[in-house]
């Protein structure tokens, strides 16, 4: 399955369970571990449970196998790792506090800095 393939069945997923705030964060070639993270969030701890877990069964059921699958126990914050894609589902608590937009987003351009 390609990488927008997977993209679209995990944010097709995400919708489907009336995730929030969905944003897709291109991280190639600023690390080895995947292309793209998709980050989510849900109202409430069983509702990030219940995303995460509508994630990994679309995905199953079209034949990718999850690379792993972490934090399901408080559900505070589930990884996805789906290779290529790793998807974060979050609460407004953790998303806020852990930034992660602000980590992988856009670099910062060079320009106007000392060299």
């Amino acid at each position: 399955m390609q990488t927008e393939q997977i993209q679209t069945l995990v944010i097709d997923a995400l919708e489907d369970m009336k995730a929030h705030n969905i944003t897709v964060i291109d991280v190639r070639g600023r690390t080895s571990v995947t292309d793209f993270m998709i980050i989510a969030t849900g109202t409430s701890n069983r509702h990030v449970a219940a995303i995460a877990g509508n994630v990994e069964e679309k995905a199953k059921h079209a034949g990718l196998r999850p690379n792993g699958c972490e934090g399901r126990a408080a559900s505070e914050w589930v990884l996805i790792d789906l290779f290529d894609v790793i998807v974060h589902v979050m609460t407004d608590q953790s998303r806020h506090f852990y930034d992660l937009e602000r980590l992988w987003g856009e670099p910062a351009s060079d320009e106007g800095q000392a060299q």
